[in-house]
């Protein structure tokens, strides 16, 4: 069965602690992408998974063994770095075959496993080409190709996308993806980029600091982030986190003071049993309402910058009290700059933080 499992693995470099107690599984035929900022930790816990760097401590299994004293080459992975290191004196379908060679297949099954994962990936018509002679998406596609060609039991990517131009990004997400769904492996992809996470996995794992701070599934790590970091790190535009004076809480509706107004807005009923106390207020971009009216339930802002977006249209706001709020509205809602506007938030995608930034709900 082709699973991963880290449990509490932690990597030091001298007093660093790259990595913290990091526990992740992975089942076989899912997806899991290692989410976070460059220095995270996501790249170090890849690089143990696969065997080129030792876990400090902690354990590292694959199809249920313990793997830590294990070489690369005996893990029976297959990994796709960030670079794709083919060989420029081989053709495309010799730099498919590659793995192969090691394995003592013969020539007839070599032909049919190249011609298969060719077909796959589209690379068919450039097998007998030179990787200088091809696109830069083809040759994200051969080193794929060369990584599922001897069916390993887990894949392991590295930044496998973040050589190539937007264009080739979107389309190539969508070619990986679709090979991965057709495979019953255990798949972990590292990125920092959020719109990669958000299309191609099953389950994110959102990193900062060497610690894994939430694993949910895309619409669980927007919808219901677990802390500040993440409700600041999932989603663009980024969602508004302001600071804001809880006061009470009284048939599901908080009684707060923000920018020195009063401000009520109905919260996750957990939020009942929090003291007076000072709280993060989070609020996406696209969960306001413009009303023509200022109220208890209204947040006021002005318009300071506005960025078209095509369909929809970036508003930068400021309070009195200068907090910014970023607000999308649709492209058919005409907003001028320096104009005032009355914001209502969407209870159902209004966020309450605490303890630590850490989110409050039932």
């Amino acid at each position: 069965m082709s699973t991963i499992e880290i449990r509490k693995v932690t990597k030091k470099f001298g007093e660093f602690q790259a990595v913290k107690d990091a526990d992740l599984s992975v089942k076989a035929g899912e997806v899991v992408c290692l989410l976070g900022p460059s220095g995270c930790g996501k790249t170090t816990t890849l690089r143990m998974i696969a065997g080129l760097e030792s876990a400090t401590s902690g354990d590292v299994l694959i199809a249920g063994q313990r793997m830590n004293e294990l070489s690369p080459e005996k893990r029976d992975i297959a990994m796709v770095f960030q670079f794709y290191a083919l060989y420029p004196a081989l053709t495309v379908g010799e730099n498919i075959a590659m793995p192969l060679h090691y394995e003592g297949v013969s020539p007839a099954e070599k032909k049919a496993r190249v011609g298969m994962v060719a077909d796959i990936l589209h690379l068919t018509g450039v097998l007998d080409r030179l990787p200088g002679h091809i696109s830069e998406g083809e040759k994200q596609r051969v080193a794929v190709a060369r990584a599922i060609v001897r069916d390993p039991n887990c894949f392991l990517f590295d930044e496998p996308l973040s050589r190539l131009d937007v264009e080739l990004r979107h389309s190539m997400r969508g070619q990986i993806k679709g090979v991965l769904s057709n495979l019953s492996k255990a798949t972990v992809i590292v990125t920092h980029d959020q719109l990669e996470a958000l299309t191609m996995a099953d389950r994110i794992a959102i990193m900062r600091d060497g610690v894994i701070e939430q694993v949910g599934t895309p619409h669980e790590v927007f919808a219901k982030p677990a802390n500040v970091f993440v409700a600041s790190f999932i989603g663009t535009p980024q969602m508004n986190l302001v600071e804001a004076d809880l006061r009470s809480v009284k048939d599901g509706k908080a009684e707060l003071t923000f920018d020195g107004a009063p401000l009520a807005i109905t919260v996750n009923p957990a939020v009942s049993a929090l003291k007076p106390s000072k709280v993060t207020i989070g609020i996406r971009p696209r969960a306001f309402a413009p009303v023509s009216k200022a109220g208890k339930s209204t947040i006021t802002a002005m318009a300071e910058l506005i960025e078209p977006m095509g369909a929809e249209t970036l508003i930068h706001a400021r309070t009195k009290s200068g907090n910014d709020i970023r607000v999308v509205v649709p492209r058919e809602k005409r907003v001028k700059m320096g104009e005032v506007m009355h914001l209502e938030p969407d209870a159902a995608q209004t966020h309450v933080f605490a303890d630590g930034g850490k989110a409050v709900r039932a």
